[in-house]
């Protein structure tokens, strides 16, 4: 009987769904109980990835997944090692802290191979280039998460800006815009660092524009996240021409559609001109360029002109241009366009922006099937879907790579199972993963760096969680979060004591 040793790349909700249901569907009283390894490597040092480090602060009941990770890390056969970063090739984003371990490591150590890293790249906009005055919206996530990838960055100089305008109508922009808006004592008892609080402390912002290409019923965001706009205690919504919320006649609107235009009717509970500050939503326009100020001084107090070309819908809904054109002076532009794949990802398509797969299985540029290697989550669909979406998936991915591991068994006992196996074939296949390896063994150089400190493990998480949650309770908010030095300074005391 060949074990299942799998490998998965990242630690965010779709590795640990995978894992939990490899895990759940080979119970004890299953002959294959025992032929199960999973070991979790991910480039960050605490786990759970996008739960972590891209769910707004004031969500907190999106967080309550972990739960169901924390019950699959307690199994034996389930292993995490966080600072580790799988590499093909050289990262876009380097982690200094982080210990890199080539890509033909696990090929040598794991029979199986799951792709679970996410999109950790922002997708760019071709007007707007990055710089002081324009930054992709994931740099202002990642400061009010706390990702280690912005440690030793400088937050942004929001005493300075007193306009923003964001680039994009999906949730991460209103994510960002409501962090912007909201009275920081709202804030305070959230899952926010006190460094953080404090810069939104400072906060001189008084507006956020949120700039869409198209029109309110093609907006990206969900209804519950446009209500949380409409309902800040400190900020109203600047009114929306209303011919641009009259529905086109014989149009059948879904049901997020009908509730996101009664909203956009209705307007904010606070009515314009009388909160300290403000918002709007202003469709049918695209960025064209960012201009600096005609003065040669370069403070940030100083507002940027933005250009932005008029756009009407095709018949296909897609944007194109009417020839007008309108300019805003702004002080900062936050572009939230999506999220791609590191291109150094293995079996990475420049095409799609994320790894190649047919059902859940990886393929090669010649379209072999490779032997043993999945992918999940966004790394396989790319930046889309809510938490449920990620589930649905990674269940399916898991029950595929059961159905191809022991495809006699399954059918017999579980037809749910049976169904993801198919006919059987997978097609011609390309082979990099070992055939015989050690069950119990991890890399060399993953343990060289746990016996020196600088991997943690699940169990090094959860002391930390503990700890987080009791300095948080001090301070009378959800936690208290610590970035590594701390992290690991902590980890150290804790393991003499």
């Amino acid at each position: 009987m060949a074990p299942i040793k799998l490998a998965i790349i990242g630690a965010g909700p779709s590795s640990f769904y995978v894992a939990s249901r490899l895990l759940a569907s080979l119970p004890p009283s299953s002959p294959y109980h025992s032929a199960l390894r999973i070991h979790m490597y991910d480039r960050l040092w605490a786990p759970h990835g996008l739960v972590r480090y891209g769910v707004a602060p004031d969500h907190p009941e999106v967080k309550n997944c972990v739960h169901k990770f924390d019950a699959a890390a307690t199994d034996p056969r389930l292993r995490f090692f966080g600072n580790v970063n799988v590499v093909a090739s050289p990262p876009v984003v380097p982690l200094p802290q982080s210990t890199e371990l080539p890509l033909s490591t696990l090929f040598s150590n794991y029979t199986h191979l799951l792709l679970s890293s996410g999109c950790s790249l922002p997708l760019l906009h071709p007007a707007l280039p990055p710089s002081d005055h324009c930054v992709p919206a994931l740099s202002l996530v990642h400061w009010y998460t706390r990702h280690p990838s912005v440690a030793h960055k400088p937050p942004p100089p929001l005493e300075k800006l007193e306009h923003i305008s964001i680039i994009g109508q999906g949730n991460v922009s209103l994510d960002v815009a409501r962090m912007l808006l909201t009275p920081p004592s709202t804030l305070e008892k959230y899952d926010i660092p006190e460094p953080v609080l404090d810069v939104l402390r400072r906060s001189a912002v008084k507006h956020v524009s949120i700039i869409g290409r198209r029109g309110p019923l093609e907006a990206a965001f969900t209804t519950k996240e446009l209500r949380e706009m409409m309902n800040l205690e400190d900020a109203s919504m600047e009114p929306i021409d209303p011919s641009l919320l009259v529905v086109p006649e014989g149009a059948k609107l879904t049901r997020q559609q009908s509730r996101t235009m009664q909203l956009l009717q209705k307007g904010s509970r606070n009515k314009p001109g009388t909160t300290p500050k403000s918002w709007s939503l202003d469709f049918f326009r695209s960025p064209t360029g960012l201009a600096p100020p005609n003065s040669a001084s370069s403070s940030l107090t100083r507002p940027y002109t933005l250009s932005l070309a008029h756009n009407t819908l095709s018949a296909d809904k897609k944007a194109i241009p009417t020839g007008e054109t309108s300019t805003l002076r702004t002080s900062m532009v936050v572009t939230s366009l999506g999220h791609q794949a590191e291109p150094s990802i293995p079996w990475y398509d420049p095409d799609l922006r994320h790894v190649r797969t047919v059902g859940g299985r990886v393929v090669d540029e010649t379209g072999r099937t490779v032997k043993g290697v999945y992918a999940s989550g966004w790394a396989a669909m790319g930046a889309r879907g809510v938490l449920a979406s990620t589930m649905i998936d990674a269940y399916a991915v898991a029950d595929t790579i059961l159905a191809d591991s022991f495809p006699d068994q399954i059918r017999r006992e579980n037809d749910a199972l049976a169904s993801a196996a198919g006919d059987g074939s997978l097609g011609e296949l390309s082979e990099v993963l070992a055939n015989k390896v050690d069950l119990e063994g991890i890399p060399e150089e993953v343990n060289k760096a746990m016996a020196s400190g600088d991997v943690t493990d699940y169990r090094d998480w959860k002391m930390i969680d503990e700890e987080e949650i009791r300095r948080g309770e001090k301070l009378g908010k959800e936690r208290e979060r610590m970035d590594w030095e701390e992290a690991r300074a902590f980890l150290e005391h804790a393991r003499m004591s």
